[in-house]
């Protein structure tokens, strides 16, 4: 997988939004935010909440999010879950492991099925408490946090989730990003020693993720933001994990959205054409938009990143309306 092609970088500001303190911009946004740690076996992750602001305002549904590759929950991801609590849902998301504020060697995911069930441990402790285990939940993950996403689902008992949201999701991973399979057998010869060294090499050139340049900017100086090179066994994995979903494509079953930039060099369009082919739900959405990148609501042009959230607005107000008396008692 490839770096960004980065411009010159200012110092970063405190926030992706600037100088603001964080409960000023949070009341602006009309949600309220909470942190904390959630303890698993693997170690502590960091978790937060965005909520409405009014507390007397009913809670449409639950929606549990998971972050890309080398990104975290606390910088620019947090405008996918402004936006989900502005519309009236309660957003819970955690930083996976090896990422963020969360435990692990930075970046390192050689167990991608461990990474999503220590997440889901959190997720499930809040979707099965008793002020949301009677409303929808969805899972939504973007980038990396999609191949984590299914994988969780996968990992889920039957109705656990009334649907889920997949924002170009790591299915499959684009030739000029694919990681050296040469690289990959020659460091496995050293029998897992070399599997956390940042060494595999970049892929084949700039790619086209972040299209607006000023976003671009912002999302490159997160501070919590790794920019090493790839560690052995995170490619390793993100080869056996990608294979393993397309495998199982077919035991999709509840409602999805997935959405894609035809122009995305991160990760395929391929992939979500796949799912939606292969998938077994009969309520399946698939969203192609012509000449997008990759990240499709913090790097597009503002006029373009308001059509992909507005059509996850109408796709998971749709679900929760049509599918939300299913989802009681779960």
């Amino acid at each position: 997988m490839a770096k960004l092609d980065l411009p010159p970088l200012p110092p970063p500001p405190p926030f992706f939004w600037g100088e603001t303190p964080e409960d000023e911009f949070y009341k602006s946004q009309n949600v309220r935010n909470s942190k904390s740690y959630f303890q698993t076996p693997n170690g502590n992750i960091y978790t937060q909440s965005w909520l409405p602001i009014d507390e007397t305002q009913p809670i449409k549904a639950v929606v549990f999010m998971n972050h890309g590759y080398r990104n975290d929950t606390s910088w620019c991801f947090q405008k996918i879950c402004i936006q989900y609590a502005n519309w009236g849902y309660a957003v819970f998301a955690a930083d996976m492991l090896g990422h963020g504020r969360s435990d692990g060697i930075r970046a390192y995911v050689g167990d991608m099925n461990k990474v999503a069930a220590t997440s889901l441990s959190y997720f499930l402790s809040v979707r099965r408490s008793e002020m949301y285990c009677k409303l929808p939940a969805f899972l939504f993950g973007e980038s990396m946090g999609g191949l984590i996403t299914m994988l969780m689902y996968f990992q889920s008992e039957p109705d656990t989730w009334t649907g889920l949201i997949f924002s170009a999701p790591l299915f499959v991973t684009p030739e000029k990003c694919a990681p050296s399979q040469f690289h990959i057998n020659m460091y496995g010869l050293l029998f897992g020693l070399a599997d956390t060294w940042a060494v595999m090499p970049d892929g084949k050139g700039p790619v086209n993720a972040i299209r607006d340049v000023e976003k671009l900017k912002i999302i490159a100086v997160n501070p919590r933001r790794y920019t090493g090179k790839h560690r052995v066994g995170t490619m390793r994995e993100v080869v056996r994990m990608t294979n393993f979903v397309q495998n199982n494509f077919h035991k999709v079953t509840v409602p999805f959205l997935v959405l894609h930039g035809t122009s995305d060099e991160v990760t395929c369009p391929s992939g979500s054409q796949m799912l939606y082919d292969k998938a077994s739900s009969k309520d399946k959405t698939l969203k192609l938009y012509e000449g997008m990148y990759h990240s499709l609501v913090q790097g597009e042009p503002d006029e373009a990143a308001n059509r992909v959230l507005g059509d996850m607005r109408k796709w998971i107000d749709e679900k929760t309306i049509q599918y939300g008396s299913k989802s009681n008692g779960n």
